[in-house]
């Protein structure tokens, strides 16, 4: 086993033991030297594993006492980097079920979040509800447009629709404009998430791109407040 294919391996061994509250949340994971000799691994490869434990969202760094677990309800999205919902299910193992809404061929509708630029385009609508453990945490709504993916198959949107586009249609994903705002829920919206009428829900609009620059995809996700994290590396430049 590679140190990389190591190092992955405790973190999504640590992941199992949070998640299933082996380790739970306010409680401090074993030191270092303790990890070390529990996976028989060195430190530096520990600290690999606690670093991404960290930057999921898994974990606190609380200087003099160790790493202290965070509460895993409120998942963190990578807002800042195009990942589909499977992908995002598998790495931070969510228990996630999809249940598909709609699925229905449509020209775009003015007054859509879609830009005015696509508005009357034909495109496939589809809205799906994610469950995390049981609970309603995200209501998925993307118009996918046509003249780049004529069909989406309903096996599709119950799986993975970038496994689609990438590995069946050969599509090459770029890059994406993503906007986040803060908004009250609608009452389809309060009824899909099972919030009440006073919560807000935190929106990702999202503008997805091929490598020739080709917009392909809007996609409004709409998420439980209380079950959204975001969490972006930034660095400070001095003048």
């Amino acid at each position: 086993m590679t140190n990389q294919n190591k190092y992955l391996g405790i973190y999504q061994d640590l992941v199992t033991k949070i998640t299933h509250n082996i380790y739970e949340t306010g409680s401090y994971l074993p030191s270092e030297t303790q990890l070390s000799e529990l996976y028989g691994s060195s430190r530096e490869t520990i600290r690999k594993a606690l670093q991404n434990l960290l930057t999921n969202g898994y974990i606190q760094k609380i200087r003099g006492k160790g790493s202290l677990v965070l509460d895993v309800k409120r998942f963190v999205f990578p807002v800042s980097g195009i990942t589909s919902y499977k992908e995002l299910d598998e790495s931070l193992q969510m228990e996630s079920e999809t249940r598909v809404l709609q699925l229905v061929n449509m020209t775009i509708p003015t007054g859509s979040f879609a830009p005015e630029s696509v508005v009357g385009d034909q495109a496939t609508f589809i809205e799906r509800l994610r469950l995390v453990k049981n609970e309603p945490s995200v209501i998925d709504r993307d118009y996918i447009l046509s003249n780049i993916v004529p069909t989406v198959p309903m096996a599709v949107a119950q799986d993975s629709i970038y496994d689609y586009f990438e590995n069946k249609l050969g599509l090459e994903i770029s890059y994406a404009v993503k906007k986040i705002t803060v908004e009250p829920a609608d009452p389809t919206v309060q009824k899909l998430l099972d919030i009440p009428e006073t919560e807000s829900v935190v929106v990702v609009r999202s503008e997805t791109y091929l490598q020739d620059s080709r917009l392909f995809q809007i996609t409004e996700a709409i998420h439980r407040a209380d079950r959204f994290s975001f969490v972006e590396f930034a660095r400070r430049i001095k003048k």
